[in-house]
């Protein structure tokens, strides 16, 4: 059985940083594409970052692109979106998924299948 674990979300500050982790579990994942999500209260979850485990390419939203890096450390089997420039707008849960799905890089979120538990971010102004 899959299993995601996020970590790092918290309080922060308008223009500071933050690091998310996502623990993967379960799986061998060299086959998988990983993606970050988000969710604000009374919104869609949207995607935020994608990256395919194997060969590493990697996709953001443009409303994250230039702030937000998404990479992954293989040995540790863990996903990182790294955050900066934090806006009050980038306020949300934030989910890491899984997909086995080929081709090009899932922005949809019915398109994972595996999905963590969520970890808030908050940016005050």
């Amino acid at each position: 059985q899959v299993q995601l674990v996020e970590s790092g979300g918290g309080l922060v500050q308008a223009g500071g940083s933050l690091r998310l982790s996502c623990a993967a579990s379960g799986r061998t994942f060299s086959s998988y594409a990983m993606g970050w999500f988000r969710q604000a209260p009374g919104k869609e979850r949207d995607f935020v970052a994608g990256i395919r485990w194997s060969g590493g390419s990697t996709y953001y939203a443009a409303s994250v692109k230039g702030r937000f890096t998404i990479s992954r450390d293989n040995a540790k089997n863990t996903v990182y979106l790294q955050m900066n420039s934090l806006k009050p707008e980038d306020t949300a849960v934030y989910y890491c998924a899984a997909t086995v799905k080929l081709g090009g890089m899932p922005t949809l979120a019915y398109e994972y299948k595996y999905w963590g538990q969520g970890t808030q971010v908050t940016v005050s102004s």
